[in-house]
């Protein structure tokens, strides 16, 4: 195993489309979603265990789930954990792992991932990070990897590249624009051209690029982090991140740098990849009954319906009838009911029930 390669896992986030699953204290990466008897932050650990070293395992997310991360990957140590004072989007929180590894090894190749992926073909999915390692490994490469997409998805980004993939073992292509999240219409256009992949928002690329990236495009967070090296991997660490962190801009690497630069490439591939970002997402990954409903409850009972989503607590009987194409979630204290081509509109019923609920059902 190659001891240049780091890997950074993104797991800040709050998963607000997971509502009311995922709840702030403990957001979906934390959450055995699929039934597996795992968590997502623990399948993605060990999804990168055959390519990068235990030390060499960075978690960046919100200081509020150290305890979490700690407990759910034990092999890694406190000084791994790289804990955010307040969230400031993807830029910011790769800029302080780039410094943090910059301090132990300026030659590494890093892969960034988020925490929450599913991957289904994994053997596979480990040959195209070892390939896109040796793709950027001694170039100023930046390397995405796009998944070619099944159906005119309006909940990713796309990725347009420079010329149509051959359909070769390996296409990696400039790439041409970043879209995000397009209108149906818009997203029918990109499917049906054969140009545009979803952005996976796994990022492969040297120490070295990356620095150079953000020195150039995002110069004043890469000043902020700069500023501190000194203080990183040791004691004062946590005081210096908590001083800057603030002052970062608040932009993700997509906008502050890939759409900014010439060097920036797309591995044009298909894994079994869903970012499972939404409950639809999770209804397409889940196995199905005789009339396409995806059911996880042990007392869940079905009448009548067809294509829906239940999500029931533990062994508490939920009963549904009548229902075609819904999403229904029951928790502790939240019952969800919602029709899946809506699920769009969770993130906005989440910030309605802060308003007028407060923060104990969030």
């Amino acid at each position: 195993m190659d001891t240049n390669n780091y890997c950074v896992i993104m797991a800040g986030g709050v998963g607000s489309r997971f509502w009311p699953l995922s709840k702030n204290l403990r957001p979906k990466q934390f959450l055995d979603i699929l039934g597996t008897g795992k968590t997502l932050i623990r399948h993605t650990f060990e999804r990168f265990a055959s390519v990068c070293p235990v030390e060499n395992f960075l978690v960046v997310t919100n200081a509020i789930y150290k305890d979490l991360v700690l407990e759910q990957i034990p092999e890694m140590k406190e000084d791994q954990v790289l804990l955010e004072p307040l969230r400031r989007n993807t830029a910011p929180c790769i800029a302080y792992a780039n410094f943090k590894i910059l301090k132990r090894n300026p030659n590494a190749s890093i892969i960034v991932t988020p925490a929450d992926h599913l991957i289904l073909k994994e053997v596979k999915f480990i040959d195209v990070i070892k390939e896109g390692i040796q793709f950027v490994k001694d170039d100023n490469r930046l390397l995405t990897l796009g998944m070619k997409p099944s159906r005119p998805e309006t909940g990713y980004g796309y990725i347009q590249v420079g010329k149509k993939p051959d359909g070769g073992e390996v296409d990696i292509l400039p790439v041409k624009t970043f879209t995000e999240k397009p209108h149906l219409d818009l997203a029918k256009i990109f499917y049906e051209s054969g140009e545009f992949f979803w952005n996976s928002g796994i990022f492969i690329w040297s120490l070295n690029a990356i620095q150079e990236s953000f020195g150039k495009f995002l110069p004043d967070v890469n000043a902020l982090f700069d500023s501190i090296l000194s203080d990183l991997d040791t004691e004062k660490e946590q005081e210096a991140i908590d001083k800057i962190y603030p002052e970062c801009q608040n932009i993700s690497i997509d906008y502050g740098i890939l759409e900014k630069s010439d060097n920036v490439f797309v591995y044009c591939t298909e894994f079994g990849w869903s970012d499972l970002g939404t409950w639809g997402s999770m209804y397409e990954h889940s196995s199905k009954d005789n009339n396409q409903n995806a059911i996880q409850g042990e007392n869940v009972m079905i009448y009548e319906s067809k294509d829906c989503l239940i999500n029931a607590k533990d062994k508490k009987l939920v009963v549904v009838q009548g229902l075609k194409d819904y999403i229904v979630v029951d928790t502790d204290k939240t019952l969800l009911i919602c029709r899946k081509r809506d699920e769009q509109e969770i993130r906005k019923i989440v910030n309605d029930v802060k308003i007028t609920k407060g923060e104990e059902f969030i």
